[in-house]
């Protein structure tokens, strides 16, 4: 199964450790997030969903090497897909291993309006430092923000700023990149300085506080498009407010 031109949802948390239940939290915080959702089904080798009847049983047997299988919903015309997995340390921000989720939302009306209140449950079940949901165009060309060597000398499309590599960031804390919605928990959002009243008007107007004193913040009132050129213009000035974001300034 694949899902195609989906809204790809991320978020970094602290590593797995020992008979962590996170797994079983997250995916059981997207299903309460999104309504009708049930994700009880696995992927065959081939591309075939899979009913999990004890699915929870399930994913406790099978997280392992820091992550969970992917699970999905089963509907190969609307797919809905979670996965987690573990970043080494090497690769991640200050030195310490990150627990990654991934999922994949459906771009119609369904997923759009839940996008918001699913990418808050995932992020405070996973404990998250960050995250976000962004549409599959869009994070392609954000993603190309990233400097990951240093004879990579190709500017970012669209004048988007240059960001080095998560793991040449020095906390965790710190997000790497923007998106259309975006988590900061309250440590990444003290970080990067958000809220400011006075700069943040209009921010906050498409932000809502989480139960951990988090929050999600909403770029633009419909999913990012970059080929709009206020929603690029929306992008851009968010970076030039949080200059930490990224690694491009100390905290």
């Amino acid at each position: 199964m694949t899902a195609k031109r989906e809204m790809t949802l991320i978020v970094y948390a602290p590593a797995l450790m020992g008979d962590d239940n996170r797994p079983v939290t997250v995916v059981q915080g997207m299903e309460r997030a999104f309504p009708g959702l049930r994700l009880d089904w696995k992927v065959s080798e081939d591309g075939c969903p899979i009913a999990l009847p004890q699915r929870d049983a399930w994913l406790k047997e099978e997280a392992k090497d820091g992550g969970f299988p992917l699970l999905c919903n089963g509907d190969e015309s609307s797919p809905v897909m979670i996965s987690g997995m573990e970043i080494p340390a090497g690769l991640s921000p200050g030195g310490h291993a990150q627990f990654e989720v991934r999922a994949d939302l459906p771009p119609d009306t369904a997923g759009i309006v839940s996008a918001a209140n699913v990418l808050a449950a995932v992020a405070e079940s996973a404990r998250a430092h960050w995250g976000h949901v962004t549409p599959f165009r869009a994070s392609l060309d954000i993603a190309r923000q990233t400097r990951n060597r240093a004879d990579d000398l190709d500017p970012p499309p669209r004048g988007l700023p240059v960001i080095a590599s998560p793991g040449a960031m020095g906390s965790p804390e710190i997000p790497h990149r923007l998106g259309w919605l975006n988590y900061w928990s309250a440590a990444a959002a003290r970080t990067i300085g958000f809220p400011d009243p006075s700069r943040d008007a209009e921010l906050l107007s498409r932000a809502r506080p989480t139960a951990t004193g988090g929050w999600v913040v909403q770029l633009t009132d419909e999913p990012l498009n970059l080929d709009n050129p206020s929603h690029l213009d929306a992008l851009l000035r968010a970076y030039e407010r949080f200059p930490v974001i990224g690694g491009r300034a100390t905290s």
